[in-house]
């Protein structure tokens, strides 16, 4: 491997490695899943850097790559536990606050977690990550149309089981991030 090549992926690994990280704790809530699926994305990602298009934006391909592999994990483990509301200990809640910085208060994590996982998807890669619909539905490789689809599921059920206190939050919070 030439040095320059080398550098460049050492470079993509340093600039994307905690977006990665990010990404699969929000969708694991498990940093030691969180873990894995960062080292497997960008294995599968330096083997497949001849296939990336260098005249697109790279994050939306890096964020394919890590929905699949989180995707491919969560299936070959059978871990659906880790979602539950049991699985968090005290070291993953400090880990989880420290990612987290104050994005939301715990009962709508919660309550994002009951959704079903296509449509967790969207909602943190389109507001924990913030990324535009395009943008998640390219990532997701799914038409705009499901993928706001997805969404609007997702916020009438978040709706539907918060209280009016929560609502509120949420669509303060929605709000704010539709804004940007």
């Amino acid at each position: 491997m030439a040095e320059s090549n080398k550098n460049s992926l050492e470079e993509l690994f340093n600039n994307h490695s905690s977006l990665v990280f990010r990404t699969a704790y929000f969708l694991t809530k498990s940093k030691e899943m969180a873990d894995d699926i960062t080292q497997e994305t960008f294995i599968r990602i330096f083997k497949k850097m001849d296939l990336f298009d260098a005249t697109k934006s790279i994050e939306p391909w890096i964020y394919r790559i890590t929905v699949n592999v989180t995707r491919n994990m969560i299936r070959k483990h059978k871990i659906k536990h880790i979602f539950s509301l049991n699985s968090a200990i005290s070291t993953d809640k400090i880990v989880e606050n420290s990612i987290l910085k104050n994005e939301m208060e715990d009962e709508l994590w919660k309550e994002i977690n009951l959704l079903p996982y296509k449509s967790r998807e969207v909602i943190v890669l389109h507001y924990y990550l913030e990324l535009k619909l395009e943008e998640v539905a390219t990532s997701l490789n799914i038409p705009i149309g499901t993928c706001k689809s997805r969404l609007n599921y997702a916020l009438v059920k978040l709706r539907n089981r918060l209280s009016d206190n929560e609502i509120l939050k949420v669509d303060h919070r929605l709000k704010r991030s539709e804004s940007k």
